[in-house]
């Protein structure tokens, strides 16, 4: 188990992390919780800088790092379906998109052949990862900023997380765009003769 590869895993930990802190009520705890977010937007970076960097690139980090990208984002987007901040039917679309590209990934991996996250992928997943920040944000301004700042920060919050939930809406339409996408490109390999 390289660096790299462990540095992609830890993110599955921290989702918990994360999560637990956003029902903590201590002051400080949506801080927490958004920092841990933003190292590890920052380790999502670093781990595959590190594998190019050192030469240590392999098949289980390449998938790996796109699966804990998905538990990071499932994650996070039922905790705010729980706090009413992402309405349902756009955490079900996530979900559906999700699982239907991981399982036709398993599918072409059972074929020996490994299919990597394309660009338009890694723009869904970037966008919904902003905007679990901007949603993660607005809490750490009300409970964490606020009492310590002379004005008031409530239209400051609504307006993170309009920013936030839009953010989201925006990467459920690129997660089904993508995912169309992606249907269309590897459905052959996916659907041959044979494994339908």
């Amino acid at each position: 188990m390289n660096l790299p590869n462990l540095i992609t895993l830890s993110r599955i930990p921290a989702m918990f992390a994360i999560v637990g802190l956003m029902y903590c009520t201590f002051r400080g705890a949506a801080s927490l919780a958004f920092w841990i977010f933003i190292i590890c937007a920052i380790g999502d970076w670093y781990d595959g800088y590190l594998a190019r960097k050192t030469n240590t690139v392999s098949t289980f980090g390449k998938l790996m790092d796109a699966l804990t990208d998905k538990i990071m984002v499932i994650g996070l987007v039922v905790a705010f379906v729980d706090k009413d901040k992402i309405p349902v039917y756009l955490a079900l679309i996530t979900l559906c998109r999700e699982f239907l590209i991981t399982g036709m990934r398993m599918v072409a991996a059972s074929k020996g052949v490994i299919v990597p996250a394309d660009r338009g992928g890694k723009t869904k997943t970037m966008t919904q990862l902003i905007a679990l920040g901007f949603l993660l944000g607005a809490p750490m301004a009300a409970y964490d900023w606020a009492p310590f700042l002379p004005y008031d920060l409530t239209l400051f919050v609504e307006v993170v997380e309009k920013i936030g939930l839009f953010g989201f809406a925006l990467g459920t339409f690129l997660a089904v765009w993508s995912g169309y996408r992606y249907v269309v490109k590897h459905r052959k390999l996916v659907f041959s003769e044979g494994d339908l």
